[in-house]
């Protein structure tokens, strides 16, 4: 775990940087480039800031849930990433060995478990500081979680439906055998995708520290190494997300178009070139992550409720239904995972992408014609209601 922790520690600081580094990029500017050699010691600089900085503490705060709760916010998303493998197996004088912290056969409800507790530190950091900003803020969080939790569980049933087992490292060698998760469960990749950027808060669904109506929201009253805890749990969260996303629909650590890497001799080539084959994967998804945070604005509230329990949910749960019928009949059809079978789920996910985009298109892409004759209806009534309403007295 010491070694989780500093590799947590160095990668977040070497996040903030890149976020910095793309957000500059997208905006069209230097970004940072005053501490060291193009701005490398930066995060060093932030970090020793925070550290001399004062520890504050509102009158009227509750101290000890106040200090507890950045560790709280913090612990799960270190824990989380413990049972995530990250590499094939080496094999040693001592047996062949996993390379993961630590490799549990119940992984992935593991997973399930820790992610729902990091809300704990967000609602109590929000209570603790007895501010009404903040108490908003950890209310918002805790609504968030709950709403896009079930939707991101339902996501995750489809793939150990496929894959027959909660271990992470059966995951894997299951999509190295058949296909990569993301072809066979393209509608549960999206709803996990959706689902993660809601429960790591980051835009557009940063509700709960929303800065231009909650100051700073849930951490509005922190200061100095308990503020900056937040924002090393969130990209913890970032980064474990990241690496659930590449596990459960990219493969892992699988290496495509061959299967060199996934069978023996497990070999310390193998180890290291599957290490790079994962930590690439992980690299692009907190790419998409920083992207999407400086291109899209936020949500409205009532919008993010409204896509998590009105359409994310209702999806994900007639999904999980349809990909569990298409498996009893493929067994009993007799096809077994493998290329045909892999063939069969895939077109169905197109076909089933395909009817809910045809769902939500609205007219604006499939008939752009309808769609303009609609906007036209629209305007036309909105001018006849625009109208002054003619009193008796102008009419005589």
């Amino acid at each position: 775990m010491i070694v989780v922790f500093t590799v947590t520690l160095v990668g977040v600081a070497l996040l903030t940087l890149a976020e910095r580094k793309i957000s500059a990029w997208i905006q069209d500017r230097h970004g940072p480039n005053r501490v060291g050699p193009g701005g490398l010691l930066q995060p060093a600089a932030d970090g020793l800031k925070n550290i001399m900085k004062e520890e504050t503490y509102p009158d009227a705060a509750y101290k000890p849930i106040f200090i507890l709760a950045p560790m709280l916010a913090f612990i799960p998303a270190l824990l989380t990433f413990a049972v995530i493998p990250f590499a094939s197996p080496i094999s040693t004088r001592w047996g062949r060995v996993d390379m993961v912290v630590a490799d549990l056969p119940i992984g992935f409800l593991y997973i399930l478990a820790l992610t729902s507790l990091g809300v704990y530190g967000i609602v109590l950091a929000g209570w603790s500081s007895n501010n009404k900003y903040s108490l908003l803020g950890g209310l918002r969080s805790s609504a968030q979680m709950v709403s896009y939790e079930i939707s991101m569980g339902l996501s995750t049933v489809a793939v150990l439906l496929v894959a027959g087992n909660v271990s992470l490292n059966e995951i894997i060698f299951q999509q190295a055998t058949t296909v990569w998760n993301v072809f066979g469960l393209t509608i549960a990749f999206f709803i996990f995708l959706v689902a993660a950027f809601a429960e790591t808060n980051r835009l557009p669904f940063d509700l709960p520290e929303a800065e231009s109506e909650l100051i700073a929201g849930y951490h509005t009253e922190y200061s100095a190494m308990k503020f900056s805890m937040f924002f090393i749990a969130e990209y913890s969260n970032m980064v474990t997300a990241s690496a659930l996303i590449a596990t459960l629909f990219f493969g892992g650590w699988d290496i495509p178009f061959t299967l060199w890497d996934n069978q023996a001799p497990w070999t310390i080539w193998k180890t290291l070139a599957t290490a790079a084959a994962f930590s690439v994967k992980v690299l692009f998804f907190l790419f998409f992550y920083m992207w999407v945070r400086w291109t899209l604005p936020r949500f409205r509230y009532d919008q993010l409720m409204s896509l998590g329990w009105k359409f994310m949910l209702p999806t994900a749960l007639v999904y999980v239904i349809v990909i569990a019928a298409l498996l009893l009949w493929l067994d009993w059809l007799g096809i077994r995972p493998g290329a045909m079978w892999g063939a069969i789920l895939g077109g169905v996910n197109v076909m089933l992408a395909a009817i809910l985009f045809v769902m939500l298109d609205h007219g604006k892409l499939i008939s752009p014609a309808s769609s303009r004759a609609q906007a036209d209806r629209l305007a036309r009534l909105r001018a006849m209601s625009a109208r002054p309403a003619l009193s008796p007295d102008s009419v005589h």
